[in-house]
Formats: C-alpha cells, structure tokens, sequence
C-alpha cells in the first residue's frame, strides 16, 4: 500500500494524526499562560528584598532547569497523583481522586517554561530604565499603577523574542505527553505506525505537521516583533 493511501485512502490514518495534532495545539496553547504568568511571578520574586524568598526561586529555577522535561513530567504527575490520595484519605473521602494525563502534562509544562521564562522576564525587567519608574513615582503613582502602566507595557515588546523561543520549543516538548497515554500527534503517529509496519510514513507525516507549527509560529511571531518595535529605532 503506498503512503498515499495509508494517509488519505477509505483506511486511512490522517483522520487520528490531525486529532492528535489538536491535542498537541490545545496543550501548547493551555500551558503558555500558566507557564508565562508564573515565569513573571517568579522573576518579581527574585527580586525581593528577602533573600530566604530570592534562595527559593532561585532554588527553582535551578532544579526544573537541571533536570530533563521528561523526568519533571513523572515528577508532577505521580507526585499530584501521591498528593491527592493521601488528602483524599485525610478527608475521610471514599473516592479515588485522578489527576487526567493532560492536567498532569499541563501542569508539569507550566511549571518546567516558568522557570525558563523567568530569566527573561528578569533581563526585561533589568531593560526598562529605572528612570521611567522614578518619573512615575514623582507623579504620584502607586507601585503597582507604575507596574501596570508603566514598566508592564514595555515588558512584553522586549521579552518577545526570549518568549517566542520558548514557546517553539514548548511545542515540540508537548510529545512528552505521549508516555501518559495522551493520543498526541507523536502517540497517534506512534500507534499508526505499529498497526501498519510503516513507521517511516506516520513518523515523517508527524514531523510535517511539527514543521507546519513551528512555521506558522515564527511568521506570527515575526510579525508581532515588528508591531511591538513600532517607533524604535
């Protein structure tokens, strides 16, 4: 059967890689504002007075750095899967509470990318010139009015291309998810290529549609640099 028709025949497999290739968007898409929001939570934090506050973002940092994604992955969900069972026992619940693979995976990616985006949340932080939050201050602006209207609409135009690069490389680190059973686009090329003995087809039609992604979001994210860069020289 040539590759064709295992892909778009009456029998064919495309119909399981695009699910899958959904799975894998909504999983990108569901983790980028959990794993950026908690990037700049962390970077904020870092730069605290307290230095027992700063050890322990920094400690953070470090470790889901220092570690592969993979193992960060097994780490969140058996550890939520560990931490919902014993609170269920505490509670007196019958029940048995499960953690759904994908929560688990968003989960595990969020926390894995806001260590990763917390440095360059800090180097932006570090771009904005200390002036402009003096000139606000001396407005009468509140610290948090001056985050918000001053320093935060700056952050995004300068933390765009350190964000962008992790999110290209979010994309692709969604097929971690295939170990928890979650039919991605890498499992669902995975169990094609075992029904069919034609691994090369599915594998090279998965990594086309990997390709598609990782185009689509160099040109949106080309496009919005030069939005953001509007009036710079």
């Amino acid at each position: 059967m040539s590759w064709y028709a295992l892909l778009f025949g009456p029998d064919g497999w495309i119909g399981l890689l695009l699910r899958g290739a959904v799975v894998t968007v909504a999983l990108s898409v569901t983790t980028v504002p959990f794993g950026f929001g908690a990037g700049l939570v962390l970077a904020l934090m870092k730069m605290s007075q307290s230095r027992v506050v700063r050890g322990f973002c920094n400690a953070y940092t470090t470790f889901f750095r220092g570690i592969p994604d993979l193992l960060a992955l097994f780490i969140v969900y058996f550890g939520l899967q560990a931490l919902l069972d014993r609170t269920s026992k505490l509670l007196g619940m019958s029940g048995h509470l499960e953690v759904s693979a994908f929560t688990a995976g968003v989960i595990a990616l969020s926390v894995v990318v806001a260590a990763y985006s917390s440095e360059v949340w800090i180097a932006s932080l570090a771009a904005v010139p200390k002036g402009q939050k003096e000139a606000a201050q001396s407005l009468g602006l509140s610290r948090g009015q001056v985050f918000r209207l001053v320093i935060l609409p700056q952050l995004g135009r300068v933390a765009l291309p350190g964000l962008g690069n992790i999110w290209m490389v979010l994309q692709k680190d969604t097929a971690l998810i295939s170990t928890l059973a979650v039919t991605d686009l890498l499992r669902a090329a995975s169990e094609a290529s075992r029904a069919t003995t034609r691994p090369l087809v599915f594998y090279t039609a998965a990594a086309c549609l990997y390709l598609c992604f990782t185009i689509v979001s160099g040109v949106v994210q080309s496009a919005l640099e030069r939005r953001a860069n509007r009036g710079y020289a």
